[in-house]
């Protein structure tokens, strides 16, 4: 550290001492305060670089030599620190691209590049073994047909196309990325009868119009194209041949035919520069004003002149996933598990995308790894994992926690996870029984630039966006404080399979800003990249660091586990009077709201309980109301699952089924709303209203318990 940070970290953290501490005495909290500055104090950036240079000086992509490498390096480490650490091996269908092939075949004659060139001012550009730019899971395909083109590919977006008489029945669609995950925009194209879907990068999007330009700047080049996963993510994640159970050597697994989370119809990522020949080429309808890019011409939509071929073959091989994990065994609750996750695959080189992130965990473990050499045991286990094959679909994290199942709905108390991070706010996600936890959490943790809790700068910006008002306002004494809020998990990391599937309360945190997505995926998220626009100092990743470590050393001590409920049930009704605007009386929420109620009433007897609990410390009575309420959590969700998606458990979150990473909530009964079926829709109001009431029952016994 610098000395100013460290001046500030010092005047900071003196001023943490002797703060509340949910579900610990009084007594205790000087002493907890003091063993996490001490934990605060030990990650170092330095480290974190190294960790980072390490890590991505190779492109590492699931099923590759290289993210076995990648995964030995870890274990490594772990092991250097005296962690009791392995390697858990699976498998996974991982296709890669054979044969990828884009022309315009009409008015006039182009063939796309389809290859991101060599950047000089970027070494890593030119590392060999790089994956070619392509969508996993596409299906094969060899189409010729006329181009139109559909915004973003999101269902207004059709519902506007049909208003002008336009049908994509048997046309290519090319679509820009942006608005939904990538993988609703191929689903809904074929559902309208598409042949195929280009998806490419629109510079308004994540290129110059944003700011400068790789190398010049943080954003995507002309030739720049993002890879991703179109893996049908919202129906169910991990090995798409095993959807329920772990994919290792001789297990069960489904045929290609039955696999339902694979695309029905090719798709292809490309960049700008490719793609401008097929959109300029376009006549009919000029697009409207909201549809339009920043392309140099004028956007029409179709269908054709333009005359596509598209031709896609892949290797559809099963390839090996490397998970590796590492555990420091809890002395008094070992089979209680506070665990954290990132990932460690890459679709390149992968700097900002996972590694920053892995790096993190790394100097998480580390410094806990330190403590714990030094005399500190935590009184719960601590886990640690940097999984294999997120980038296809969640993989390595899924299959590991179907394996483990039975042993995580017994064991598991927490799931952090952690993805991408660099300099700028944090963006935090997660259950709702969580908020007053990480409320407490943000306000022991400094920002590295300003020396301000991170829980006061999250206000700070909820102001911002509330209130709009600029930011020197912001910073008077006179603006009205902002609660802080958890926003809800959709999917896109590692935490679907815990909190979805399983029912573990769950957190995914990271830091970043504007303009640090302009890379995403391609051939130029490198070190380089990263250290000129990510994080340059490496000081970001230390705060994740301080901030992951103090959350699993405070939930892995606590006397009593942290949850709380009125947060929870505020933020549910939230989600009823937003389903109760649009749907009105065709859905009868009364059953969801009366359970919410009670919900209210029996949290406030819990916190009266907890208030006086702590204070006797009876460690029996403690110990057996903790394990109901770490299952609190498990008890929103039912065994039969979402409509049309039973591996989706969780009656409160999901992400949606048109929107991909975006989350929705009460999914049963909002998405049955928006499509107006409205006897499903009361049918999931029942079913709420069932996980509602067995939640209470658990709050009411360990109020029980506590007294």
């Amino acid at each position: 550290m610098k000395f100013s940070t460290l001046l500030l970290f010092g005047f900071f953290t003196l001023a943490a001492q002797n703060q509340p501490i949910r579900g610990y005495p009084e007594s205790q909290w000087n002493a907890e305060h003091q063993l996490e500055t001490k934990a605060q104090q030990l990650p170092q950036p330095d480290r974190i670089r190294t960790y980072m240079e390490k890590m991505s000086a190779e492109p590492h992509h699931a099923g590759s030599p290289m993210s076995a490498t990648v995964a030995q390096y870890a274990y490594e480490l772990f092991k250097s620190w005296g962690l009791d650490a392995r390697i858990e091996d699976f498998e996974a269908l991982i296709p890669y691209p054979t044969t990828r092939v884009v022309e315009l075949t009409a008015p006039v004659r182009f063939t796309a590049k389809l290859k991101e060139p060599v950047i000089p001012q970027d070494p890593d550009s030119g590392d060999k073994g790089q994956l070619p730019t392509y969508n996993a899971y596409s299906a094969s395909g060899d189409v010729t047909a006329p181009l139109v083109y559909v915004n973003y590919g999101i269902p207004e977006d059709y519902d506007y196309l049909a208003k002008q008489g336009i049908d994509v029945k048997g046309k290519i669609v090319i679509v820009r990325y942006g608005k939904s995950w990538r993988g609703t925009k191929p689903k809904v194209a074929a559902e309208h009868g598409a042949v195929g879907c280009i998806i490419y990068s629109d510079p308004r999007d994540d290129g110059y119009y944003q700011g400068d330009i790789y190398p010049k700047g943080a954003l995507r080049p002309p030739d720049g194209a993002q890879r991703g996963s179109v893996l049908d993510m919202p129906v169910a994640v991990g090995d798409p041949l095993s959807p329920g159970w772990a994919s290792e050597k001789g297990s069960k697994r489904l045929t290609m035919a039955e696999a339902k989370t694979i695309m029905t119809i090719p798709v292809l990522p490309i960049s700008y520069a490719d793609a401008t020949p097929l959109l300029e080429h376009l006549e009919g309808k000029v697009a409207p004003d909201n549809w339009r890019g920043a392309l140099g011409f004028t956007y029409h939509i179709g269908p054709g002149p333009s005359t596509v071929h598209l031709k896609l073959d892949f290797d559809w091989s099963t390839r090996p996933l490397h998970d590796v994990i590492a555990m420091i065994r809890g002395s008094d609750y070992p089979d209680e598990w506070v665990v954290y996750g990132n990932h460690h695959d890459a679709w390149v080189n992968g700097a900002h995308d996972p590694i920053s992130g892995a790096a993190s965990l790394l100097e998480t473990a580390r410094a806990l790894a330190t403590l714990h050499q030094q005399g500190w045991t935590p009184k719960r286990t601590i886990v640690f994992a940097l999984w294999d094959g997120e980038e296809f679909g969640l993989l390595g994290s899924t299959e590991w926690a179907e394996k483990h199942a039975d042993e995580l709905n017994k064991k598991a108390v927490l799931y952090i996870n952690s993805d991408t991070n660099a300099q700028g706010s944090l963006g935090v996600g997660g259950s709702h029984t969580l908020v007053e936890f990480m409320k407490e959490v943000l306000r022991d943790v400094g920002d590295p630039k300003t020396g301000k809790s991170l829980l006061e700068s999250a206000r700070t910006r909820g102001r911002q966006r509330e209130e709009g008002t600029p930011p020197a306002a912001q910073e008077s004494d006179q603006s009205k404080p902002r609660e802080f809020e958890l926003g809800a998990l959709g999917a896109g990391s590692d935490y679907v399979a815990f909190v979805d599937h399983i029912g573990v309360a769950s957190l995914n945190l990271g830091f970043g800003g504007p303009n640090q997505g302009g890379v995403y995926h391609s051939i130029y998220d490198s070190i380089a990249w990263f250290k000129r626009f990510g994080d340059p100092d490496f000081i970001y990743g230390r705060t994740l660091s301080q901030v992951t470590s103090t959350a699993m050393m405070r939930i892995a001590d606590a006397p009593v586990l942290p949850f709380e409920f009125a947060d929870f049930s505020k933020t549910v009704k939230t989600y009823v009077a937003e389903i109760k605007k649009q749907a009105g009386d065709k859905v009868n929420l009364k059953p969801v709201l009366d359970q919410l109620a009670k919900i209210d009433t029996d949290s406030t007897t819990y916190e009266d309980a907890l208030s006086k609990a702590v204070s006797r410390d009876s460690a029996t009575q403690l110990a057996k109301a903790n394990e109901v309420l770490f299952h609190t959590e498990r008890a929103l969700t039912l065994p039969k699952g979402l409509p049309h998606r039973d591996w989706y458990k969780h009656q409160i979150y999901a992400p949606g089924l048109y929107t991909g990473y975006g989350v929705k909530t009460l999914p049963g009964i909002r998405e049955a709303a928006e499509a107006s079926n409205w006897t499903e829709a009361n049918q999931e109001v029942g079913d709420v209203a069932e996980v509602l009431a067995e939640m209470d029952r658990r709050i009411q016994q360990a109020t029980q318990l506590l007294q």
